[in-house]
């Protein structure tokens, strides 16, 4: 919860936080982008750090760096400032990804070993869910309420997030305990140097079975459209927001409670696909997500008003965690036991690379043209990510699963 709970509290705010500082709508996508190339170049080489270290170790590294990201946010005030921010963001994201989950099951396998544990992660995705969007209440309370008239209702939040943070240190350092059995000497050096020299091979492993597997080259170029889409309701939406209610307070307040649903309703989308691909298939599932994910972001273009473009927005966020759980299944059914870890590998780079390089063009077109309009357009090519699933509604219909 103290990992979550703050990043509902900023959620959807640091697009506004970055030109309400004065940058332009380009240079805060562009510093935005930041973040994702460098979690992309760094996911690989640091999951060897917490195989190496021990999963405590990383965790509370990661927990460091996320307190420093945030007091970089707080001083930002340049663009290259909010780029060493984003930077940060991107470390701290490449160390936290994955050693809380691992330390969990280690220590759960100590006790009871081979132990399935998905009810525990599943109770999990609910906790960060909640906490999440309890943040979002919190964070929009926050810019409401105002206290500090003498400064931005944005900076609280952002001061807030940063006091969390250095709780959620705490918490980690209390509450982490790890049984020691990690690797020293000469086995850790070997394992950190395979982690840095692996991320080439992994990479190169991952090209050669695009080349060999249209099935799968089209799952991930059905993941780049998906996430060139992203960028309409992850950094356009609070600027479209603030266009329509007139200042940024007001569309940061909006922010909170807004993303506290759209939260609650992406669950309800990710329960309703499994509904759904028990009744027809898994593909066909994916490419109605795909659909109404991407439609849902060319309607929030063309929308007139405030109302309506939340009301979009969330029946958007729905599609969004419908698309989730079949293109997950597709994955996984082009993936066998020897290569399961590089396919997912690369389609959450090739997540990060797409929304890391078209974020900075989606900002740049916003300021020559409109917000609008670059809604409608990275729209567009969300729903045209639904024809890269025609491959593996082919196989599904003649019975081929790949390995």
């Amino acid at each position: 919860m103290t990992r979550w709970f703050p990043v509902g509290v900023i959620v959807g705010i640091f697009v506004l936080l970055a030109t309400g500082r004065g940058l332009t709508t380009t240079q805060a996508l562009t510093y935005a982008a930041a973040s994702g190339i460098v979690t992309f170049a760094l996911e690989l080489p640091t999951s060897g750090f917490a195989d190496a270290f021990g999963r405590r170790a990383v965790y509370i590294a990661a927990a460091v760096v996320n307190v420093i990201t945030a007091y970089a946010y707080v001083v930002a005030h340049s663009f290259w400032a909010f780029v060493g921010a984003a930077t940060l963001m991107g470390i701290f994201r490449a160390l936290d990804s994955g050693p809380l989950e691992a330390w969990f099951v280690d220590e759960v396998h100590v006790s009871e070993p081979g132990k399935d544990v998905d009810q525990e992660l599943s109770r999990q995705g609910t906790v960060l869910g909640l906490s999440i969007a309890a943040g979002s209440l919190v964070g929009g309370s926050l810019i409401w309420w105002h206290p500090i008239k003498s400064a931005p209702a944005i900076n609280l939040s952002v001061w807030c997030f940063l006091g969390l943070n250095l709780i959620h240190v705490l918490a980690v350092v209390t509450l982490l305990k790890e049984t020691p059995r990690h690797p020293v000497g000469a086995r850790r050096r070997q394992l950190l140097a395979e982690s840095v020299t692996g991320a080439p091979r992994v990479i190169a492993d991952g090209l050669k079975l695009l080349r060999h597997n249209h099935v799968l080259l089209g799952l991930m170029a059905a993941e780049v459209c998906w996430s060139i889409g992203m960028i309409a309701f992850e950094s356009l939406l609070p600027l479209r927001l603030e266009e329509m209610v007139g200042t940024q307070q007001r569309a940061a307040a909006l922010m909170g409670p807004v993303a506290a649903v759209g939260w609650l309703i992406f669950a309800l989308g990710t329960w309703l696909s499994g509904l759904t691909s028990r009744r027809i298939d898994i593909a066909r599932t994916a490419v109605i997500g795909r659909l109404l994910n991407g439609l849902g972001v060319v309607v929030m273009g063309l929308v007139l008003g405030p109302v309506a473009l939340i009301a979009v927005y969330f029946f958007t966020y729905s599609a969004h965690g419908f698309n989730g759980p079949p293109h997950a299944a597709l994955l996984h059914r082009e993936a066998s036991a020897g290569n399961r870890a590089t396919v997912l590998s690369m389609n959450s780079m090739m997540a990060f690379l797409a929304y890391g390089a078209i974020a900075p063009v989606a900002g740049w077109l916003s300021d020559r043209t409109s917000i609008a309009l670059t809604t409608v357009v990275v729209g567009v090519v969300s729903v045209l990510g639904a024809i890269f699933y025609v491959p593996a509604r082919r196989a599904e219909r003649e019975g081929r699963v790949a390995a």
